[in-house]
C-alpha cells in the first residue's frame, strides 16, 4: 500500500513539473533553450535522413555503448538504439585485468549512405590501439553488426564521396581511403592534409567530414594552448579532397558562464537551413550540446549568432512533436529487456541480473566478491540532466547477504553515495564520498578513498525489521556566475517512501579527464565484499528535472 502511495505522490510531483515547464515552454513560442541537450552527451557526429535527425554519442566504459539519438524537430530527442552491446576484445570491458574508465569507445562517426547506417569507432583502450570498428545496419535503430575491422584512427570520420570512394579523416588533418568494401585502407593512400598554422599550437582533433556547393569542409576542435587563447571549432576546406586547404576560425564563443564550446558537427534541413551541433564543459553534470546557425557566408560555415555567439534560444525545427527525453522513469515491468536509457558501468554479467525473477523489479545478484563500488559488476547508470534534477528509488534489502552493499549513487571518479550494508543480521545506511585512483596503464583500480559522513542503523522501525529503504539524490548544476556551475548533490533517504531525511551533508560533485572522463551518472548497485550470491531488488526509478 505504502508503495502505490509513494509512485502516486511522486507522479502528481512530476505532472505538475511537467504542467510548469510546459506554460514556460509556450510562453517562449516553445523554443529551444541553450544547451540544447543539458546531459553529458559528447563528440557527437548527426546526420539527417529524410526528415528525422540522428546523433551519436561517446559513453566510453558504459555498456551497452554508441547510443543512438532521433529527433524531428532538435529540440526532442530519444534513444532508439545502440551501435553494439558489449565489447569483447579486452578483459578489461569485464573490469577483469583492469579497466575501461576514461576508454572504450570515443567519438564515433555516423553517416548515412545507399541505404544504409554506418558507424565507425575507435575504441581507445590502452594496449589495443591497432583496432577501428565499422558497423552497418539498416536502421539507425538496429540491429547493428560489425562489418570490418580497420587500423586506429583517432577522432576519426566516416566520408562517402559522391563518386562513392570512401576515406577516413582522423588526427590532426591525416586521411586514407579505403576499399570498396570498407575492409581495408587502400596502399599508399595516406595523406597529411594540411600543414599546422603558426596560431594552432594545441591539439587539434574531432574531425567531421561535410561535403556543400562543391568544397570539401573539415571541421575539428582546436585546443589553443596559449595565454588569452581558448579551445574554438575551426574549419578546413577545399575543392579538392587531397587539397590544399584553407583555414577558417568559425566559433570562438563563451556561453551560458562556462568556458568556450567546440568539437562537433554542422547538418542541414530539408528546407536547406544549417545548424550547428558543438559540445560544451559544463563541470559535473559533463559535456553538453548547444544548438546555434549555421550561416554560409563567402563560402565558410560561420556558427552562431550575427555576432559569432552561441543563442541562448534557437525555434525548433517543427512544431507539434512529441516531448521526448534521452533519460527515463523504470517500473521495471517489462520482464523481456531492460529500459533503452540504461547502460551498465562496463560489460554486464548476464546470469547476475533478472527482470522475470521477481516480477516487477530489476534484480541484482553479486557475481563476484569486490571491494568497492569501482569494480561492482552490474552497475546500472542513466545521466542526470541540467539545470537541476532529481531521482529516486526503492530497494527490497531482505535478500541482502552479510558484506553485501547496495544504493545508488552520484558516480563518477569522485562520487557522492548511499550505500547499505549488510552486517551480519544488521544493515546500516551510509552517506560517503569516494575517491577513486586508477592506474595509467591499464587503469586498473589502486585504491578507492571513502569518508563516511553519516550513518543510520536500519535493524527496525516500530519493532518491525527494515526490508526496503528509499533513497533519493538531488543535483544542482545551475552556474553560479564565476565561470563555473554549482555542482553540488544532496542526500536522502526514507523508510515509507513518504518522509524524506537528509543524511550527511551536500556533495560537491566533479569531472576529471584523467579519470573516468565523462559527466556524473546516477548509478544503482549491488555487490558483495564477502561472499557472493545475495541480491537486491530494485523497485523503481523515477527522474525529473526542471528547465
Amino acid at each position: 500500500m505504502l508503495k502505490r502511495i509513494s509512485l502516486v505522490l511522486m507522479t502528481v510531483v512530476m505532472a505538475w513539473t511537467s504542467a510548469v515547464a510546459g506554460d514556460y515552454d509556450v510562453l517562449h513560442d516553445r523554443r529551444i533553450q541553450n544547451p540544447m541537450l543539458w546531459a553529458d552527451v559528447p563528440d557527437p557526429d548527426v546526420i539527417r535522413v529524410g526528415d528525422t535527425f540522428y546523433l551519436v554519442s561517446t559513453t566510453m566504459h558504459l555498456m551497452p555503448g554508441a547510443p543512438i539519438m532521433k529527433s524531428r524537430d532538435l529540440k526532442n530527442w530519444q534513444t532508439v538504439g545502440y551501435v553494439f552491446d558489449t565489447l569483447t576484445d579486452s578483459p578489461k570491458y569485464d573490469m577483469q585485468e583492469g579497466t575501461v574508465y576514461g576508454r572504450g569507445q570515443w567519438a564515433t562517426s555516423l553517416k548515412y549512405h545507399n541505404g544504409r547506417f554506418y558507424a565507425l569507432l575507435a575504441p581507445n583502450e590502452h594496449g589495443k590501439m591497432g583496432q577501428s570498428y565499422i558497423f552497418t545496419a539498416e536502421q539507425a535503430e538496429g540491429p547493428w553488426t560489425l562489418h570490418s575491422r580497420l587500423p586506429h584512427f583517432h577522432d576519426a570520420t566516416l566520408f562517402f564521396d559522391d563518386d562513392d570512394r570512401v576515406y577516413v579523416v582522423y588526427g590532426t588533418g591525416e586521411m586514407v581511403e579505403l576499399n570498396s568494401t570498407l575492409t581495408a585502407v587502400v596502399d599508399g593512400s595516406h595523406r597529411q592534409l594540411f600543414k599546422r598554422e603558426a596560431d594552432e599550437t594545441g591539439l587539434l582533433e574531432g574531425s567531421r567530414v561535410i561535403k556543400h556547393d562543391g568544397y570539401y569542409y573539415l571541421l575539428m576542435i582546436s585546443h589553443v594552448w596559449a595565454p588569452g587563447r581558448n579551445r574554438r571549432e575551426v574549419c578546413y576546406r577545399a575543392k579538392n579532397i587531397q587539397g590544399p586547404y584553407e583555414k577558417q576560425v568559425i566559433l570562438e564563443s563563451k556561453f551560458g558562464g562556462f568556458p568556450y564550446a567546440a568539437q562537433g558537427t554542422i547538418v542541414d534541413s530539408e528546407h536547406g537551413d544549417w545548424y550547428g551541433i558543438i559540445f560544451q564543459d559544463r563541470g559535473a553534470v559533463g559535456r553538453v550540446l548547444t544548438l546555434m546557425p549555421c550561416r554560409w557566408i563567402d563560402g565558410w560555415p560561420m556558427l552562431g549568432d550575427e555576432e559569432g555567439r552561441i543563442p541562448d534560444l534557437m525555434r525548433p525545427l517543427r512544431r507539434g512533436e512529441p516531448t521526448a527525453s534521452i533519460v527515463s522513469n523504470d517500473d521495471f515491468d517489462n520482464a523481456d529487456r531492460l529500459g533503452i536509457d540504461w547502460q551498465w558501468n562496463h560489460n554486464p554479467v548476464k546470469s547476475a541480473w533478472s527482470l522475470s525473477e521477481r516480477p516487477g523489479y530489476m534484480r541484482l545478484k553479486t557475481s563476484r566478491v569486490v571491494p568497492n563500488l569501482y569494480l561492482a559488476p552490474n552497475t546500472l547508470t542513466q545521466r542526470m540532466l541540467g539545470p537541476t534534477c532529481s531521482a529516486c528509488t526503492a530497494i527490497d534489502i531482505s535478500r541482502l547477504r552479510d558484506g553485501d552493499c547496495t544504493g545508488m549513487a552520484a558516480f563518477n571518479g569522485d562520487s557522492g553515495v548511499l550505500t547499505i550494508k549488510k552486517k551480519g543480521r544488521s544493515a546500516v545506511l551510509e552517506m560517503s564520498q569516494q575517491s577513486v585512483s586508477l592506474s595509467d596503464g591499464s587503469k586498473a583500480v589502486e585504491s578507492v578513498k571513502e569518508n563516511v559522513l553519516e550513518s543510520v542503523q536500519l535493524t527496525t522501525v516500530g519493532g518491525k525489521t527494515v526490508t526496503k529503504v528509499w533513497l533519493r539524490i538531488d543535483a544542482d548544476f545551475r552556474p553560479n556566475g564565476k565561470g563555473g556551475g554549482n555542482d553540488m548533490a544532496t542526500f536522502y533517504y526514507s523508510l515509507d517512501g513518504e518522509r524524506w531525511t537528509t543524511i550527511g551533508q551536500p556533495y560537491k560533485m566533479t569531472f576529471d579527464y584523467r579519470r573516468l572522463f565523462m559527466g556524473s551518472k546516477y548509478a544503482i548497485f549491488c555487490y558483495a565484499t564477502k561472499k557472493q550470491g545475495g541480491c537486491a531488488d530494485v523497485d523503481f526509478f523515477r527522474i525529473s528535472s526542471q528547465e
